[in-house]
């Protein structure tokens, strides 16, 4: 077992072991009936560990051109955990024997009718990433001391269904981070002691 995996399974238990205020969440202005999703947090296990993460196709339906974990839908008999691996392997060809699973954190529901399971997890440095076309525009790997960061958070507000909606942007490089992804960021941080 690596040395990022040890240190991650404790601040995972450490972390979700203890009542955190404030999370994120758009519960509040989402509709009575969800759809369970789950997403695949993988942080690579390197000198600096970093968060793969995906640019959505333009073209698609929803969230057009947005940086996303991969995941998607819960199928029905599946666990967030199987579906977190199922969507990383369609969407980016990563293979479940490739993934070490630290654990599920916080449920993030959304605006759009999402309850979304964050599925923490690690994966080899140089792992073999075969993006596909019609889910993947591009990839990239953000650090997670950079995206943990507060600092580097800045706060955002915009009116969404007649409503102001604050939400978080992240960016690092060329690339922005923000939204549903940014906030399920966020709530990790305040989970994962990554300095600890």
């Amino acid at each position: 077992m690596s040395e990022l995996v040890e240190r991650l399974r404790r601040l995972h238990a450490e972390g979700h072991a203890r009542e955190v205020e404030g999370l994120r969440d758009d519960r509040w202005f989402s509709p009575p009936e969800v759809r369970d999703a789950a997403v695949l947090a993988a942080i690579t296990d390197g000198p600096r560990p970093g968060f793969l993460l995906i640019h959505r196709p333009t073209n698609m339906r929803s969230h057009p051109g947005q940086v996303a974990f991969p995941g998607g839908k819960v199928d029905p008999g599946e666990t967030p955990v199987e579906a977190a691996l199922r969507e990383a392997y369609e969407e980016m060809g990563i293979r479940e024997r490739d993934v070490t699973v630290i654990g599920t954190s916080d449920i993030y529901r959304t605006g759009t009718g999402y309850s979304i399971t964050p599925v923490l997890a690690v994966v080899p440095p140089e792992i073999e990433i075969s993006p596909s076309p019609t889910e993947v525009a591009a990839w990239f790997e953000a650090p997670v001391d950079f995206v943990f960061d507060s600092a580097n958070h800045s706060h955002n507000a915009a009116t969404y269904m007649g409503q102001e909606r604050r939400y978080i942007e992240i960016m690092w490089q060329q690339h922005r981070i923000w939204g549903v992804t940014a906030a399920i960021i966020n709530n990790l941080s305040r989970r994962i002691d990554w300095n600890g």
